[in-house]
């Protein structure tokens, strides 16, 4: 990747047929995963990119927050890398990668020309549910966030319900495309509320009690209107929130990111909105929605062009710095 986010080359190892067996990710099986996959998937990429060791002025990975043992494998060999080579290196927030994906550029995809700070940023994916501030690199204010979990953990644990398997919010997605989303009235969490919180848990407790009155062959025969209908609850809990955000900020420009942005559904009913809205709206592919190293580059070089480094003593953390959001 160059510093202004041109993309040169991406590669990724995918864990999902590791962790399917247990419908979800299991912490020791991904860091394991990670210990045997990472350095062969440098050397790959530097292959395929014909980059050299000499080549780079920097190395960049991310520290928080989310799984230590995951992160730990990613910082002790950065930090190594780092040492032997005498190059500086950044460690990020991983979510903060997810805010600044929008600025990432390849031969298929740029956002807008005009696409620049600030914007209101809703980022979702199986752990977060956040809507954002943006006002620049290493200024973001957090405006509202999930009081329980997550709408990527509430697709999740639907699809487990229904026994679609893992990864839930693809398969319901599927399912949706031939179902009626209006079928079913299933509850819109904190919908009169007048803040920018989020909460999942009332629609799956809902969900839950609805499925478990259905017999098999009711479920069967339903299936493709319980996904859609429920997928348009968490749909529009998202879009209602954003919504509030930018008429409360009188916002010119939004984003939606993380690896719940990679829905369609959602995808759609915030084209819909923006036009209406005369909102600029940017959602990047899904290559740059879902975790992946490019998002994570590009926070890095910003902040080696701006001069910042970490400290060899910097380690991985399960939590978010105090200093990472603005009060």
């Amino acid at each position: 990747m160059d510093f202004n986010g041109y993309v040169h080359g991406v590669e990724t190892a995918n864990q999902d047929k590791q962790h399917k067996p247990f419908g979800g990710v299991v912490p020791e099986i991904a860091g394991r995963n990670h210990t045997d996959n990472i350095l062969p998937l440098i050397e790959k990429l530097l292959n395929k990119t014909n980059c050299g060791w000499d080549d780079l002025d920097g190395l960049v990975v991310t520290n928080r927050p989310g799984l230590v043992g995951s992160l730990l494998v990613g910082v002790i060999t950065v930090k190594t890398l780092a040492l032997a080579l005498n190059k500086p290196f950044v460690a990020v927030n991983h979510l903060e990668g997810h805010l600044l994906a929008p600025f990432l550029k390849d031969e298929d995809f740029a956002p807008p020309k005009d696409f620049a700070y600030p914007f209101v940023a809703l980022a979702v994916s199986g752990g977060h549910s956040h809507l954002y501030n943006v006002l620049g690199l290493g200024k973001y204010k957090i405006l509202g966030k999930t009081l329980d979990d997550a709408a990527g953990e509430a697709f999740d644990k639907f699809a487990k319900l229904l026994g679609l398997g893992f990864p839930g919010g693809v398969k319901i997605d599927q399912k949706s495309k031939e179902g009626n989303h209006q079928a079913i009235k299933f509850p819109i969490g904190l919908e009169k509320s007048e803040d920018f919180n989020f909460s999942f848990s009332g629609l799956k407790s809902f969900a839950q009690r609805y499925v478990e009155n259905l017999s098999a062959e009711d479920v069967e025969n339903k299936l493709n209107d319980l996904c859609a209908s429920y997928q348009e609850a968490i749909v529009d809990a998202l879009m209602l929130k954003l919504n509030k955000a930018v008429e409360f900020l009188n916002a010119e420009r939004a984003v939606i990111t993380g690896g719940v942005s990679a829905n369609s559904r959602l995808r759609a009913r915030a084209e819909e909105w923006a036009q209406k809205k005369g909102i600029q709206i940017v959602v990047p592919p899904i290559r740059y929605c879902t975790d992946n190293a490019a998002m994570i580059g590009y926070v890095g070089i910003q902040k080696l062009n701006s001069g910042l480094r970490s400290d060899f003593n910097e380690g991985p953390s399960s939590n978010v710095y105090d200093e990472d959001f603005l009060n």
